[in-house]
C-alpha cells in the first residue's frame, strides 16, 4: 500500500478547519435539516418508497415486472428506485404499498415540544 505524504503547512490547514467546522445534530428529517420546502412530504415520499423498493428488491423483480404489476411504464419505475420522486404523490405511493400486498397504518399524535 503506497503512503501519500501530506506537506505539514497543509495538514495544518485542513486540522485547523475541522476544528472550526460546527457540527448540529440531525433533526432526523434531511430535507428539513437543509431548509428544503415541504420537508415533511418529501420526507415521507421516501419512506414510502424505500418500502416500495425493498417489496421489489424481495421478489426480485425487473422494473417491467414491477410496471406490469403497479400498472405503470419501466421509467417511472426507474425513477422510484433512483429516488427521483417529484412525479409521485404521497397517495400514489401508498396505493403502490397496498397493491404489492402491505397493509398502512397512519398513526397521528401530538409533537413534542
Amino acid at each position: 500500500m503506497a503512503q501519500v505524504k501530506v506537506p505539514k503547512a497543509a495538514a495544518k490547514r485542513s486540522r485547523s478547519k475541522v476544528e472550526r467546522s460546527k457540527v448540529e445534530p440531525s433533526s432526523g428529517n434531511v430535507f428539513a435539516d437543509l431548509n428544503l420546502p415541504d420537508a415533511e412530504e418529501r420526507q415521507t415520499k421516501v419512506q414510502l418508497a424505500v418500502a416500495i423498493n425493498r417489496e421489489f428488491a424481495k421478489r426480485e423483480w425487473s422494473q417491467a415486472q414491477a410496471a406490469e404489476v403497479l400498472g405503470i411504464n419501466q421509467p417511472k419505475i426507474s425513477a422510484l428506485q433512483k429516488y427521483r420522486l417529484e412525479g409521485f404523490s404521497v397517495e400514489r405511493l401508498l396505493v403502490f404499498l397496498t397493491a404489492l400486498g402491505n397493509d398502512i397504518e397512519i398513526s397521528i399524535k401530538r409533537r413534542s415540544r
